[in-house]
């Protein structure tokens, strides 16, 4: 197996989410599940970030022009259901749902058209930038799947290629303490102790501040570093692509 990771980059006006991402660079959503069939997409995603930034989140995906990685920059005809899961004060779990027209087209999609069955997608966003991680075989033709995303893609979204690996099972062992400062550590510890990244939480941001004696905006913070360094752990485990640009 290997995996792909690649990183899409919305200019402004061309993707709601993207623009409130934009407009609130502490906001970031990661996919909780995305699958995709040849007529249909659905996934789940957990937004974090402020209230203001959420209701925010919650507008765009809601907006009737929006289909949550749909490629047609045009009204495409699709149906959509989109259905808030969760919502606190810091969390937003949406779960999203379309049926493909003639003309629709995902980054999903292109990838089961291109690389097969058995796919495995992980998402993470943040400002106008989408990252994309997935899971494929060994002899999975990557670069007619790349040529083809270009051109769904066009002119108003920018892509870049990030690494091209063997999925390697032994980076599952790498350990928070090899990589996080002592408080983010603690930070990390003491969430997933009492509850925080259970679904639903057993414990909110502002009274697991309180138990840690800590400002809820210290303890946000150590939070999302943590989490943001554990996931470029996990990405990053191995070298870049090195060699794919040219081939393609």
């Amino acid at each position: 197996m290997r995996e792909f990771v690649f990183a899409l980059e919305y200019d402004p006006g061309t993707n709601p989410v993207a623009d409130v991402l934009a407009d609130y660079p502490d906001t970031s959503i990661r996919s909780l599940s995305c699958h995709v069939s040849a007529d249909s997409l659905w996934r789940v995603d957990h937004a974090s970030g402020s209230g203001e930034a959420l209701e925010a989140l919650e507008r765009a995906y809601e907006n009737a022009d929006y289909f949550a990685d749909c490629l047609v920059k045009d009204d495409c005809g699709a149906d959509c259901e989109v259905q808030v899961l969760d919502r606190s004060n810091d969390t937003l779990v949406v779960y999203t749902y379309w049926e493909r027209t003639s003309v629709c087209t995902s980054v999903p999609h292109v990838a089961l058209e291109h690389l097969g069955d058995g796919l495995l997608f992980e998402t993470y966003r943040e400002g106008r930038r989408y990252r994309w991680r997935i899971v494929l075989g060994n002899e999975a033709p990557i670069h007619q799947f790349f040529d083809a995303l270009g051109e769904e893609v066009g002119e108003c979204t920018g892509m870049e290629m990030l690494r091209l690996t063997e999925l390697d099972p032994q980076r599952a062992g790498i350990e928070p303490e090899e990589t996080l400062p002592d408080e983010q550590r603690d930070a990390l510890r003491a969430a997933v102790d009492y509850g925080y990244y259970e679904t639903p939480r057993a414990i909110e941001l502002s009274d697991l501040a309180d138990r840690l004696d800590v400002p809820r905006s210290t303890l946000s913070y150590r939070l999302r570093r943590a989490e943001a360094t554990l996931a470029t752990t996990f990405v990053d485990g191995s070298e870049p692509i090195d060699g794919l640009a040219a081939s393609l």
